[in-house]
């Protein structure tokens, strides 16, 4: 079997609660045509990755959901020229897929498969994050999202026993707890390449223009960033974000009660945000994301780190499969 001409399939068994577990006999999948290989631990899809792109596999699928992705992703970019010699794929397994839905992925594995062989390619941004880890620096890509605050600290209380019971519920349990707690303030400041606005229940009443968003610092209880428009499923947070230009949306919450959330999901689900909360909203090549307490970095719905973060835009580095 040649790897350039076969797919490398890595898959995780516990995605989907365990189920995934019986991937190799899924029907979706038709036999000879990949090779199979299994996780068994956090950091094996990234460790998989870089071997399979070192045995000269040019094409690696993620089986799995955000994390497996996100660990697959960056097995690649981990191997010398990794990101232009290999093309990811997507089978979407997970609870939430997040990237799967930025791409227009159907969410059934056998439509997901039928896609993924005709091989269609499209070039996106990735993005770029360095933060503290055990006292020491560390680089780590992610694909579709980042944040810091409210949410990488309910995914750092979620169940993960719950969580395969439940699904996307544990990290609305979880979610519960976090906004229990004193929450500490998250600081952005942007970089260059800036725009934005002050989005609100009256928006004309604070807006900025490209150069006055350039450099500047908004505070909150929780900071997401988007490289694409989607976060926790279908909910188009980042409205005006692309995979492919250049730039990440940045979305700050001063205030990350229960009250501000439901206003702020109301309003995404509606379409109109700014109608129904107060946030601060920019684009921005790079920034850097600082708190004066200890608060974690979550890339791709699993966290990675701590603050301080500096976070950048990788233009079009990311050579994925897509409908």
């Amino acid at each position: 079997m040649n790897p350039a001409d076969t797919p490398c399939l890595i898959f995780n068994p516990s995605a989907q609660g365990g189920k995934a577990g019986r991937f190799r006999s899924h029907p979706a999948l038709p036999r000879g045509q990949c090779v199979f290989l299994a996780t068994s631990a956090p950091g094996d899809a990234r460790r998989l990755a870089s071997q399979a792109v070192r045995d000269g596999f040019q094409t690696v699928i993620a089986a799995g959901g955000d994390g497996t992705a996100n660990e697959v992703l960056n097995g690649i970019a981990d191997v010398p020229g990794g990101l232009r010699a290999v093309r990811l794929g997507i089978l979407p397994l997970g609870t939430i897929n997040v990237f799967a839905r930025e791409l227009g992925l159907p969410l059934n594995a056998r439509r997901a498969w039928k896609i993924l062989a005709l091989a269609r390619e499209r070039t996106i941004d990735v993005g770029r994050a360095e933060f503290t880890l055990a006292g020491a620096r560390q680089r780590r890509y992610f694909m579709q999202l980042a944040g810091a605050g409210v949410d990488s600290r309910a995914i750092e209380l979620t169940d993960w026993s719950i969580k395969k019971k439940i699904g996307f519920l544990a990290y609305v349990l979880a979610g519960f707890k976090a906004l229990s707690e004193t929450r500490p303030l998250v600081s952005v400041r942007a970089g260059e390449s800036a725009a934005g606005e002050w989005v609100e229940a009256n928006p004309s009443a604070h807006s900025a223009d490209a150069a006055s968003a350039k450099g500047e610092t908004a505070d909150g209880e929780w900071v997401g960033i988007g490289n694409g428009r989607f976060y926790g499923g279908p909910l188009p947070v980042f409205p005006r974000a692309r995979l492919d230009n250049g730039l990440l949306e940045v979305c700050v919450l001063p205030k990350a009660n229960i009250i501000r959330l439901t206003a702020a999901l109301a309003g995404m689900a509606a379409g109109r945000m700014h109608q129904f909360c107060r946030a601060r909203q920019f684009s921005a090549s790079s920034f850097t994301l600082t708190s004066p307490a200890r608060v974690l970095l979550q890339l791709d719905g699993e966290n990675a780190g701590e603050l301080p973060a500096t976070l950048a835009v990788e233009p079009r580095a990311l050579r994925v499969l897509v409908p």
